[in-house]
């Protein structure tokens, strides 16, 4: 049995025998796409064209505005419709580039890199830039300023999160089990840039054909192995990924170059061995379909911008009317009011379930069981940072380290009051770290 783990967490049921065996099929948006300009943590990107303008694949439609921000590339050939606002699955609006898909999928003729071995760091690290490559596990945090921490020769670890431990979501599995040759060609691009680091791989041991695969493919590999860590909800959270592969231990106020480390997703080192070996922009990825209210669940290899009333269409529709509709997974998703929003970087999965189970229950009162205390990974206390919250007492709320909370949702879970303890403590998160950039 696995060791690698940490301590805390729960085991919800995992979803993932809907879509793990589905391979991952290509899909080409049927319509107009929106590619919004601020898909990435920072400043949005700026438009380079505009109105009328005609566009290629692989052409850069917006440019970085700033140190933390990311280019944006079209994904579709055709004509400029409109920049303007257009609503985002977490219910807000942001400036889109609207392009009219002439289905044609002309591409830009690409300026093939240097080989690896004849790169600098600093030359890779701008190839990713140029990308617009950003974290696509979900914090979309502009990959290249990650793969530039103060001292590089300080990281003793690039660390590949392909444990995917969100129910449902089965992206990252098919990207190992399918083309495991090319994650180790993106892990090499980055060991490139940290001649001193290791690289490692940490699966989950639910995916025992993942890690067969990869660690026959690294079996004569110096710099590169692959650990099996035990199959537990959130392990592949940054924190508790890298203690558990490292033993090092990380706080809200610290980055993993603190400790040591670079984390990358799976499709992440897709984007950027795409970005330094091909010279090839970030324009697709790949996204799950599924639940219990879709008829077929699906892996589709989706392009940036395409509407994901489409997917759930592409997935043979809903067998059932799903009483929500989740952008991501259950456990860290968002929601979604509205299927016409388009794909994101960052949009790993669209789940359609059938019944909301959540709304079913009815809240109680505490009964001081303790129980969110002993799964939560941060290990901090959430039923009293949730009555802080309840109060509005932002002093003593950051007093009790509630800032160290990850938003994993375990304490949700487990509670058998049922109490929103996460919502609640997000919401006095987001007020805290807003007061102190205030001041």
């Amino acid at each position: 049995m696995s060791i690698l783990t940490f301590k805390g967490g729960v085991h919800p049921y995992d979803g993932k025998e809907l879509s793990k065996e589905e391979p991952i099929v290509e899909y080409n948006p049927q319509g107009e796409i929106a590619i919004a300009v601020s898909q990435h943590i920072g400043a949005p990107a700026k438009p380079l064209v505009s109105k009328g303008d005609s566009v290629k694949v692989g052409q850069k439609i917006a440019e970085a505005a700033g140190f933390i921000s990311a280019n944006v590339h079209s994904s579709v050939s055709g004509t400029v419709k409109a920049i303007e606002p257009r609503l985002m699955a977490n219910g807000g609006k942001a400036d889109c580039i609207i392009i009219e898909n002439d289905n044609n999928y002309e591409e830009i003729e690409y300026s093939k890199p240097k080989p690896l071995e004849e790169l600098t760091p600093d030359e890779i690290r701008d190839l990713v830039k140029e990308a617009g490559v950003v974290g696509m596990g979900g914090a979309c945090f502009p990959t290249n300023v990650k793969l530039s921490p103060k001292n590089q020769d300080d990281i003793d670890y690039i660390i590949v999160n392909g444990a995917e431990c969100e129910p449902y979501l089965t992206s990252d599995y098919r990207r190992m089990i399918e083309q495991p040759e090319i994650l180790i060609e993106g892990l090499k691009v980055v060991l490139k840039i940290f001649p001193k680091a290791k690289g490692v791989i940490g699966i989950e041991d639910n995916k025992p054909e993942a890690i067969k695969k990869l660690k026959k493919l690294v079996n004569n590999e110096e710099r590169i192995e692959v650990k099996q860590l035990y199959t537990k909800y959130p392990q592949g959270a940054e924190r508790m990924l890298i203690y558990a592969i490292t033993g090092r231990r990380i706080n809200s106020s610290m980055l993993p170059a603190d400790v040591g480390c670079v984390v990358d997703n799976v499709d992440t080192l897709f984007a950027i061995r795409d970005a330094v070996i091909e010279g090839k922009p970030l324009i697709n990825r790949v996204v799950t379909v599924t639940g219990d209210a879709i008829t077929s669940p699906k892996n589709f290899l989706v392009r940036i911008g395409t509407n994901q009333r489409e997917l759930i269409e592409a997935a043979g529709g809903f067998k059932a009317e799903p009483e929500k509709v989740i952008s991501g997974g259950p456990m860290m998703g968002i929601a979604m009011s509205n299927l016409d929003v388009p794909v994101l970087k960052g949009s790993s999965a669209l789940l359609c379930m059938e019944h909301d189970v959540v709304s079913s229950v009815e809240e109680t009162n505490c009964i001081n069981c303790g129980r969110c205390v002993s799964v939560c990974p941060g290990h901090i206390l959430p039923s009293r940072l949730a009555d802080l919250s309840l109060r509005g007492d932002m002093e003593q709320f950051e007093k009790m380290n509630g800032l160290e909370c990850c938003e994993c949702g375990c304490c949700s879970y487990i509670c058998p009051a049922k109490r929103n303890l996460t919502q609640a403590i997000k919401s006095m998160r987001k007020q805290v770290l807003a007061s102190k950039k205030k001041k």
